[in-house]
C-alpha cells in the first residue's frame, strides 16, 4: 500500500471483524523511526495462525485465497530495515485477556519508507463504519504535542448521540485536522 493509513484501516477492520470492543491505534515518532501499534481485545489468533499470518497465501477468508494486509505491512517495514511483530492470545486459551497486537517499526530516514497518509480520513472512516466499536487513536511526535482521540470519552460527553451522526463525524474530522496543524 502506498500509505500507512491504508494499512491502519485494513488492520483495524480486521480487529472489528474479530469482535474487538476496543481497537487502539498508536503511532510513535522519534527522530528517525515510526512505530505503529494496533492492539485490540478481539477473539485473538491461535499460535498456528500467528505463525502463518504474514504468509500472503494464507487467509481465513473464504472469499479469496490470499491475505495481503499483514504481509504487505511486513514487507513495507522490512524495506526500511524495520520489523513487524504480531502477538496474539486466543479467547479459547485466554478467556479473560485475549486479543491481538501488531507492531511495525519503520526507519523514516530510509528512501523506501512509505508516507503516513491521511490518518484523519482513516479514523473518521473507521468511526463512521463502526459506530458501536471504540477506538483510541494516539500519535506521539517527538518535540510536538500528541494527537489523541478516544471514542470512549466522546460517548461520555455525547450521551445518546451516535458517533456516526453527520455533526459528530464533522467534529471528529475538524478536531483531528486542527491537531495536526
Amino acid at each position: 500500500m502506498k500509505e500507512l493509513s491504508l494499512n491502519i484501516l485494513d488492520i483495524a477492520e480486521n480487529s472489528v471483524k474479530a469482535r474487538a470492543s476496543l481497537t487502539q491505534i498508536l503511532l510513535s515518532e522519534t527522530a528517525n523511526t515510526l512505530t505503529l501499534t494496533i492492539a485490540d481485545d478481539g477473539c485473538g489468533m491461535d499460535a498456528e495462525t500467528v505463525r502463518r499470518v504474514t504468509d500472503p497465501f494464507y487467509t481465513t477468508r473464504t472469499t479469496r485465497s490470499v491475505g495481503l494486509g499483514l504481509p504487505l505491512l511486513k514487507l513495507e517495514a522490512e524495506m526500511t530495515d524495520g520489523t513487524l511483530d504480531v502477538v496474539s492470545r486466543h479467547e479459547a486459551e485466554f478467556p479473560d485477556n485475549h486479543g491481538t497486537t501488531v507492531t511495525a517499526v519503520f526507519h523514516t530516514d530510509h528512501i523506501d519508507c512509505p508516507s503516513l497518509g491521511d490518518v484523519v480520513a482513516t479514523m473518521t472512516t473507521l468511526i463512521q463504519g463502526h459506530p458501536d466499536t471504540d477506538f483510541l487513536f494516539r500519535h506521539e511526535r517527538e518535540g510536538r504535542e500528541s494527537v489523541e482521540l478516544d471514542t470512549r470519552e466522546l460517548r461520555l460527553v455525547l450521551e445518546d448521540v451516535p458517533l456516526d451522526s453527520y455533526e459528530v463525524l464533522q467534529w471528529i474530522d475538524g478536531f483531528l485536522k486542527e491537531a495536526y496543524q
